[in-house]
């Protein structure tokens, strides 16, 4: 079996790297730019989007309030990257608001963050393909009319590319990042050239359109309301912006350091790109509507269900650089590609938080041991499940899926900014340096400020997005919740009740005697070595069993054993309905009820076969009844393993593989670095 699977897996993720190179698939800044921030500065494709959409609900004139949400968007988005650089300095571990929650607000709310963010990146994956997916099935009719077939086969492809390590998937995805990043500065660049210095005028496909209001004459508490669901909408860009805070073990040297820098790099980008794009839908005069088909007016009638109405930024791309031009063209090719790499975001917040969790208890362990490539495999794994799900119940809609995102991230950001700000109260108490409690303090108004926005945020995604599906979100939030408690619970209460005493114990107190039950079919060298093995452990009772289901058999069996001279006596056990299993088991435990001090060592002897077809045809009665021996107090099973030539031909031929491990090896704990790291420059 493991030949069988190993030659498929070394092709799809690379071969297996050893725990000293860990050091060598950590990111530099360049890479870890689009590894991490490719999810909000990839959200700049329908962030400004979103929020014309909602303004449209009043018309074209609420329009003007488009810079103002921008400029809210900007002060929020500099407000958390503010928060998050103090974030990586003060928890460099890569716990981000999981850990800032835990430590300053408790272990609920750490729980309740570890929660959101894990429906959040669950969430990240889904949106971002079923919205690249539906781009690209625009130009290619075959792709939006099998969108859950193939937004499933992107999703296994990211998950291929991301277990071959974090490294490499980088590398493959910081290319389309900085085209879609350098496509749209060099937009904005010339699109306010144009305007600004040769005076040119340029036009959306939109431009001549108009909006038919949904409600006309908005005021007072309706237009406060409206321009707070605008901006709630509009923050879909900051969206990925805690990835880096969890991600900062992935880093480089000095981590926290390059995490921070990334986190200003990143900030500064995405706001740019943010207000450059909306400057320009306002400049060529770009229209959106919620309900175009019947909202959207062209030459005094409706445009009719049969309109596509295209994203902001492709409108503005087409009024700057002009319809079919290769920069168009590169634009919005980009534009589609770096929507699938934004999950890519999730692909390595979510393996990373699941570690940690793991590491408390929280998760099952395995999602803390690193996988052949040096990558969180477990965790990737299970992201890539959860997600397939949700796009296979949703139908890959992102009109649909988009109704339950945010909720999440806003309650991950409001909870860690509360909590920095216990943690710079905290250390104001004790700190007496003039010029480090000036810096503290300063520190804290900009949390403080953070919370209270992503707070008012928080409130209004879930006031105006409950009904249209939030809620799953929420319910997706409390079902972790409440497994992970339970998961925690468990550990608990197994390491409680296995925990070595101080003093004596039942568990160090020697057995009385010892009673050895060799289990036979028939004689042979498995049988033969089984009970010299048995011979050998000096038991105070030894004896052979075997269930009688065919008497011919039973009768040549005791006749040999006669033959032989075997000196240990035969016992036989009737079994009418011709069962192996439970007459043994019964036996087991009336040897137990008779004497229980004594402990019963039943010892088995196995065949070991080198394919894994074979495996089909042995050992099934042994591994029947050593399942169900297991749950018997007092038997010790032990397995005799016979190996047959296969098995050794199927040995030597892995030893001849480079790094060769023994079938069920397990690999447990994290990787540790070289003591040196590597000699590549530092970023």
């Amino acid at each position: 079996m493991s030949k069988l699977t190993d030659v498929p897996k070394r092709i799809l993720i690379g071969r297996a790297l050893r725990s000293d190179r860990l050091g060598e698939t950590l990111l530099p800044k360049r890479i870890a730019l689009p590894v991490f921030a490719s999810d909000p500065l990839s959200s700049v494709a329908y962030a400004p989007g979103e929020v014309l959409l909602v303004l449209s609900i009043a018309g074209v004139s609420a329009y003007h309030f488009s810079p103002w949400i921008a400029v809210a968007v900007v002060v929020l988005m500099f407000t958390v990257v503010a928060s998050y650089r103090q974030n990586v300095h003060a928890y460099p571990s890569g716990g981000g608001d999981y850990e800032v929650a835990t430590t300053n607000l408790g272990p609920k709310a750490g729980l309740t963050v570890a929660s959101a963010l894990l429906v959040d990146y669950v969430l990240t994956v889904a949106v971002s393909i079923a919205s690249g997916i539906e781009n690209l099935g625009s130009a290619i009719p075959f792709v939006v009319e099998h969108k859950v077939l193939c937004a499933t086969a992107v999703i296994v492809l990211l998950t291929l590319m991301n277990l071959r390590g974090v490294k490499e998937s980088g590398k493959l995805f910081a290319i389309p990042t900085f085209v879609f990043v350098g496509g749209v500065f060099i937009m904005i660049a010339w699109g306010a050239f144009r305007g600004l210095v040769l005076g040119d005028t340029m036009s959306a496909p939109t431009a001549d359109y108009h909006i038919k209001a949904e409600h006309q004459g908005l005021a007072g508490f309706a237009l406060v309301f409206l321009l707070l669901r605008a901006f709630s909408s509009g923050c879909a860009a900051l969206t990925g912006v805690e990835a880096i805070s969890n991600g900062v073990p992935a880093f480089r040297k000095p981590k926290s350091k390059n995490a921070a820098t990334t986190l200003a790099m990143m900030g500064l980008l995405a706001v740019t790109m943010f207000c450059g794009i909306i400057a320009l839908a306002m400049a060529t005069n770009v229209r959106m509507a919620e309900h175009p088909a019947t909202d959207l007016i062209h030459n005094g009638s409706p445009v009719g269900s049969g309109y596509v109405q295209n994203p902001v930024i492709s409108q503005v791309a087409e009024a700057v650089f002009g319809k079919g031009s290769f920069l168009f063209v590169l634009l919005a090719a980009a534009t589609a590609l770096v929507l699938f790499l934004a999950a890519n975001t999730a692909y390595n917040g979510f393996p990373l938080l699941g570690s940690i969790l793991a590491q408390d208890r929280y998760l099952p362990r395995q999602l803390h041991t690193r996988g052949d490539r040096l990558a969180f495999s477990n965790g990737i794994v299970l992201l890539a499940g959860a997600a397939a799900l949700l796009v296979v119940i949703y139908g890959a809609d992102s009109t649909r899926l988009i109704q339950l995102y945010i909720v999440g991230v806003f309650v991950s950001f409001t909870l860690s900014q509360t909590g920095m700000v216990r943690h710079w109260n905290r250390h104001l108490a004790v700190e007496k340096d003039a010029s480090k409690r000036s810096h503290m303090i300063r520190s804290r108004a900009i949390n403080a400020f953070g919370a209270f926005f992503t707070g008012l945020v928080l409130v209004v995604v879930l006031v105006t997005k409950f009904t249209h599906g939030a809620w799953v979100a929420l319910l997706g939030m409390c079902i972790f919740y409440a497994t992970m408690t339970a998961i925690r619970k468990h550990y608990d209460r197994v390491a409680e009740e296995i925990a070595a005493p101080e003093g004596p114990a039942d568990d160090m107190v020697r057995p009385s005697r010892v009673h050895s039950v060799v289990l036979i079919s028939k004689i042979h060298r498995p049988t033969l070595r089984a009970l010299a093995y048995a011979k050998l452990m000096r038991s105070d009772t030894l004896e052979a069993l075997t269930v009688n289901v065919d008497a011919a058999e039973t009768k040549a069996l005791r006749d040999e054993w006669e033959r032989r001279g075997i000196d240990v006596p035969l016992k036989v056990l009737d079994s009418p309905y011709r069962e192996v299993t439970r007459p043994v088991i019964e036996y087991v435990k009336g040897l137990r009820k008779e004497s229980p001090r004594d402990a019963v060592s039943v010892i088995i002897p196995e065949y070991v076969v080198g394919h894994w077809y074979e495996h089909l045809l042995h050992n099934q009665s042994a591994l029947r009844l050593k399942g169900r021996l297991l749950f018997t107090p007092g038997v010790m099973v032990t397995s005799v393993p016979y190996q047959l030539q296969s098995s050794e031909a199927a040995k030597q031929r892995a030893r001849k593989r480079q790094e060769w491990n023994a079938p069920g090896a397990v690999r447990r704990g994290p990787a540790t670095e070289r003591p040196k790291e590597s000699s590549a420059p530092k970023e």
